[in-house]
C-alpha cells in the first residue's frame, strides 16, 4: 500500500487530496511556489516544498516534481486535474523512477489526449462519434474540403486540447477561413503541438459524462453521468449528478458505453467519458479525460465513493472496493463553481484580497476551499476558490437547497460568481431541466442581478469583523 503521495497540485484540488490521505493514514506532500507560500494546502500537509519563485514553471515541471518526490521518500504522485495531470511525461518519468502515478499508464494518457487516436479507437469499439476529419488537418484548403462534405457549422480543435481551450466553432467557410490560423497558434501555445482536426458542430447539445473506475484486476465500473450543460465559452460553471434530463434507460445505456470505452483502451484508475447528446437524444463521444474531474464532487455525493481513495486503491495495486452491482445513486447533486470573476463585466477576474469569508454548511451541502479570511487570492491561476456542492433526495428539493446554502456562504473583498448562480436557480428552464450547451448564452438576463448585499449580510460582516477584533 501507498504510504506517502506527493500532490502535483495546488490549491482546492490539493486540499482535498490531502484529506484523502489523511483519512487513509497516508503521508502527504505539498509543493509550493513563492505566490501559494500562505496558501491552504501547504497548510494543511504533513511535509511541503518550495519550487521556486515563479509562479507557474515549477507546477509545470516534471522532472522537478519527481525529484522532490525521490528526495522526500515518497512512494506516489497525484496529479490532481490541470497542470500536469494529463501529460504523459511525468507519467513515464514516475515510471522510470519507481514512483507510482496515480493515474493511467502513460501510454493511455498519450494515446487518449490525441483526439484523433482517441476517436480511432472508439470507431474500432463500435462507440458513436460525431462525423469529422479522419486524421489532422494539414491545410486550409483540406479544412474546406472537409467542412463542404459534413456541412457547416463545423468545430475546430486542437488535437492535444482540452480544458475547452483551441476550439472554435464556424458557420460558413468565412469564419473557417478567419479562425484557422488562430486555432493552430493557440494549439501551439496551449498544447506545444499545431495539429488541429475537424468535427461536425453538434448544434445545443447536452453535455453527459460518466465516471469510471478501473483497477489492474479487470474489474471496470461506472459511478453514473453527470450533466455538464451549463457552461460558458466551453468552461463549465455547473455539475449535475445524476443528469435530470435522462431518463432510466438512457442512463444505463450511457453508463455502459462508458465502461465499453475504458476497456477498448485498457484503462486503469479514475477516468471519464464525455459525451454529446443532440436534440433527437444521440448520444456521441466527444473526448476521455485521463484524470480525476474537478466535478468529481457530485458523483462521490450521490454514490458514496471517495473517488480519490479508490484512486490510491488502485495505484496500490489493489482490487476495487465495489463491483457495478454494488453501486446506486441516491438524489440529485449540484456543484457550483464559484469562481473570482465578475459576471457583469463578462467574467472578467477578480484576484485581491478576501476581507471576511465564510463557508455554508448544513444538511446537504459540502465545501471544497482553498480560501480563508485574509487570503490573497493570487492573479496567476484559475480564477476558481472554491466548489460548493448541494444534495438533496428530490431535484426541486434540492434546487432549494441550492439556493439556501449559496446564500450562506460569504466570500468578501472580490467579485465571485455566487449572485451568477442564484439568478440561474430562478430560470426556469433551470427548474423544468430544460436546458443545453448553449443555456449561458440565451439567457444573458442572469447578469442583471442586484449586487447590492442586503442589510443583514452587511450586518453580520460588520459584526465579524469586530468581533475578530476584539478577539472575540
Amino acid at each position: 500500500m501507498i504510504e506517502k503521495i506527493l500532490i502535483a497540485n495546488r490549491g482546492e484540488i490539493a486540499v482535498r487530496i490531502i484529506r484523502a490521505c489523511k483519512e487513509m493514514g497516508i503521508t502527504s506532500v505539498a509543493i509550493y511556489s513563492e505566490a501559494d507560500r500562505h496558501s491552504l494546502h501547504v497548510k494543511k500537509a504533513d511535509e511541503s516544498y518550495y519550487i521556486g519563485s515563479d509562479p507557474l514553471s515549477g507546477y509545470l515541471s516534471p522532472y522537478r516534481i519527481v525529484n522532490i518526490a525521490v528526495t522526500a521518500r515518497c512512494d506516489a504522485i497525484h496529479p490532481g486535474y490541470g497542470f500536469l495531470s494529463e501529460n504523459p511525461e511525468l507519467a513515464e518519468i514516475c515510471e522510470r523512477r519507481n514512483i507510482k502515478f496515480i493515474g493511467p499508464d502513460s501510454k493511455i494518457i498519450k494515446k487518449m489526449g490525441d483526439k484523433i487516436q482517441a476517436r480511432k479507437a472508439m470507431i474500432e469499439a463500435n462507440i458513436p462519434v460525431i462525423p469529422g476529419s479522419e486524421g489532422n488537418i494539414q491545410s486550409l484548403n483540406e479544412a474546406i474540403k472537409i467542412a463542404n462534405n459534413i456541412g457547416y457549422p463545423i468545430m475546430l480543435k486542437a488535437t492535444n486540447g482540452g480544458g475547452g481551450r483551441g476550439i472554435r466553432r464556424c458557420d460558413n467557410e468565412n469564419e473557417l477561413n478567419s479562425n484557422y490560423d488562430r486555432v493552430i497558434s493557440e494549439a501551439t501555445k496551449a498544447f506545444g503541438a499545431p495539429e488541429i482536426f475537424i468535427e461536425k458542430c453538434v448544434l445545443t447539445p447536452k453535455h453527459i459524462e460518466v465516471q469510471i473506475l478501473a483497477d489492474s484486476h479487470q474489474n471496470n465500473i461506472h459511478l453514473y453521468e453527470r450533466d455538464c450543460s451549463v457552461q460558458r465559452r466551453n468552461q463549465k460553471l455547473i455539475e449535475i449528478a445524476p443528469s435530470p434530463q435522462l431518463n432510466e434507460e438512457q442512463r444505463n445505456y450511457i453508463g455502459n458505453l462508458a465502461v465499453k470505452a475504458g476497456k477498448a483502451v485498457n484503462y486503469e484508475n479514475a477516468g471519464t467519458v464525455e459525451f454529446l447528446m443532440d436534440n433527437e437524444d444521440n448520444f456521441y463521444f466527444m473526448e476521455m479525460n485521463t484524470r480525476l474531474q474537478v466535478e468529481h464532487t457530485v458523483t462521490e455525493t450521490i454514490t458514496g465513493v471517495d473517488i480519490v481513495q479508490e484512486q490510491v486503491r488502485i495505484a496500490s495495486g489493489l482490487t476495487l472496493s465495489y463491483k457495478q452491482e454494488d453501486i446506486s445513486y441516491r438524489g440529485f447533486a449540484i456543484e457550483f463553481r464559484i469562481n473570482a470573476e465578475d459576471p457583469k463585466e463578462d467574467f472578467l477576474p477578480s484576484f485581491g484580497k478576501i476581507t471576511r469569508y465564510y463557508s455554508a454548511g448544513g444538511p446537504g451541502v459540502r465545501t471544497d476551499a482553498s480560501i480563508y479570511t485574509g487570503y490573497i487570492i493570487p492573479p496567476y491561476y484559475d480564477s476558481m476558490c472554491a466548489k460548493l456542492t448541494i444534495w438533496a433526495m428530490d431535484w426541486l428539493d434540492t434546487i432549494q437547497r441550492g439556493r439556501r446554502a449559496l446564500g450562506d456562504i460569504g466570500i468578501f473583498g472580490i467579485k465571485t460568481t455566487i449572485p451568477y448562480y442564484l439568478e440561474i436557480l430562478k430560470n426556469q428552464n433551470f427548474i423544468d431541466a430544460e436546458f443545453n450547451t448553449s443555456f449561458v448564452d440565451t439567457h444573458p438576463e442572469l447578469v442583471e442581478y442586484d449586487d447590492e448585499l442586503p442589510p443583514e449580510v452587511i450586518a453580520a460582516a460588520i459584526s465579524a469583523a469586530i468581533a475578530a477584533h476584539e478577539g472575540i
